[in-house]
């Protein structure tokens, strides 16, 4: 596909739509759902291998296993909920944490070459996911009532303004709290792939025309896009398991 007739093939909405791998009983199995897949299998192969057949004294792969639920354990589940709440909620931020980390990973890996979570029906499986478990614990922790009041923030000391605040946090809280959760994840892996794929194709382009000169220009900025969509996958997983455990928090939290 051309832009303008210059033989640039521009980057775009086609540029994440793939065709069937596979058509079973009318289910279309595409790149993105075997990326999905992998994802899944590499997840569960690792911690199996890491953690299976556990030592006191740990080898290199239980090392690394470690050192990964370590750090979300320590630095996003207790520094969130606490040691005494968040202990029971390491396993899955663990999981969410990798499985979301990996599914962004896949854009830079040859082959793979794509972000399972820019296909926004992955960031939205994982946002409800986490909304039902918030919605949930609301309700068991504190009733019907408790949860009514925590999902309006209710507080009688805001006089007149009170019933318009409540609405707000109402639909914020159950309507765009799950969206956000899911476009934020979405977004930035949707936009840096589309980065990653404009730079990647301007450089082979370049390359094969008379402006070879801009052609590595292209490429450096290439490089530079894929150390930085590094570090943003990486702080996407993060922000998304940071903030399942805030709304965790916020469920358990009294209200007053």
């Amino acid at each position: 596909m051309s832009d303008n007739g210059c033989g640039f093939p521009a980057p775009g909405l086609h540029s994440f739509l793939f065709k069937p791998m596979a058509t079973i009983g009318g289910f279309e199995f595409n790149k993105v759902m075997l990326l999905a897949l992998l994802t899944t299998v590499v997840v569960v192969a690792f911690f199996w291998a890491a953690f299976g057949k556990a030592k006191v004294i740990p080898g290199k792969l239980q090392m690394v296993g470690e050192a990964g639920y370590d750090f979300v354990r320590r630095g996003i589940v207790y520094e969130t909920l606490g040691k005494r709440e968040g202990e029971k909620w390491v396993p899955l931020m663990v999981s969410l944490f990798f499985f979301i980390w990996l599914m962004n990973i896949w854009s830079v890996i040859p082959l793979a070459q794509f972000p399972v979570a820019s296909v926004f029906a992955f960031p939205v499986v994982l946002a409800l996911l986490v909304w039902v478990l918030w919605v949930g614990l609301t309700f068991k922790r504190h009733g019907f009532v408790g949860f009514f009041k925590n999902v309006t923030g209710y507080d009688k000391s805001l006089g007149p303004v009170l019933p318009l605040v409540m609405l707000i946090e109402f639909f914020s809280n159950l309507l765009v709290r799950p969206f956000t959760h899911a476009v934020r994840l979405f977004a930035n892996m949707f936009a840096g792939h589309l980065m990653l794929v404009m730079f990647t194709v301007a450089s082979w382009y370049l390359l094969n025309s008379w402006m070879i000169p801009a052609a590595g220009v292209s490429f450096v900025m290439t490089v530079a896009m894929i150390c930085f969509e590094l570090f943003v996958q990486a702080v996407q997983a993060y922000v998304f398991v940071l903030l399942a455990c805030s709304y965790i928090q916020g469920a358990l939290a009294e209200h007053h």
